[in-house]
């Protein structure tokens, strides 16, 4: 990273002494302690956000970190999690039926197609009209998932969400009552399935990080999500979300590499 490097502080917090076992490596004209390392180990500590644009070298900063220190092999690729996850899929799920609630966007789709590879039709996807889909959306989507191969059946609830919606003005009052809605709905259709096991969700990091923590530290929540959080009581069902630890662009990168139509 060249000397005189623009970075991003959008803080006034400073380290004012650094430890004995310190070694500076970076200062700015009004932060001294912009950057620093501790001898004998490969523990870095930086004073500025190299994530965002404003941080002209950041992304290399963080390659330099995850490639050269931390030794991270860069060998994910789309194709490459498609043949993983699916492997995955097929040693978890086995023989057991799955339930997935598709909502006609790109996560729940990627989902359904990959667990479609594994496990072929014991994958039981329930595509619920909730009534807030464009014109003429809910049939043409229901045609692309069948011409997919996918074993779909499509619920027009719309009356049942709109009754709900009626009068609510807050958001998150909105998302709660959709999501109790979608619920009941999807409860009574997956009871219909005899002997299913697990229920299929298309969950991605975004979802996860903002509403609980992945790895179980500590996370405050920003919003709640309709697929986040657990299952009711009455449903027993296993979860299995084969997009949770990715994130968006890569699950249309994902969906691309398996040829799903955008």
């Amino acid at each position: 990273i060249s000397e005189g490097s623009q970075v991003w502080m959008s803080h006034s917090d400073t380290i004012k002494e650094l430890p004995e076992n310190a070694v500076l490596l970076a200062s700015t004209n009004d932060v001294k302690n912009a950057a620093y390392k501790i001898e004998g180990e490969t523990t870095y500590a930086i004073q500025f956000h190299p994530e965002v644009y404003h941080s002209t070298d950041g992304k290399q900063l963080l390659e330099n970190f995850l490639v050269s220190i931390a030794a991270v092999k860069q060998d994910w690729t789309p194709d490459s999690f498609v043949d993983e996850t699916v492997t995955k899929l097929k040693a978890k799920l086995k023989d057991d039926k799955v339930v997935l609630g598709l909502s006609g966007g790109v996560d729940s789709t990627v989902a359904a197609v990959l667990l479609h590879k594994a496990i072929g039709n014991n994958l039981h996807c329930i595509f619920v009209n909730n009534g807030l889909l464009r014109k003429n959306e809910f049939t043409d989507v229901l045609k692309q998932y069948e011409g997919m191969g996918l074993n779909v059946k499509g619920v027009d609830a719309s009356a049942r969400f709109l009754s709900e919606l009626a009068g609510l003005q807050d958001p998150e009052a909105k998302r709660k009552a959709i999501g109790k809605v979608f619920i009941d709905v999807f409860d009574d259709e997956a009871t219909k399935i005899k002997n299913a096991k697990w229920l299929a969700q298309g969950t991605i990091y975004p979802d996860v990080i903002e509403s609980v923590s992945a790895t179980g530290g500590p996370s405050a929540t920003i919003k709640s999500h309709h697929n986040v959080g657990g299952l009711p009581d009455f449903m027993k069902l296993k979860v299995v979300e084969p997009l949770r630890m990715i994130f968006k662009d890569e699950v249309r990168r994902v969906g691309a590499s398996m040829g799903i139509d955008k």
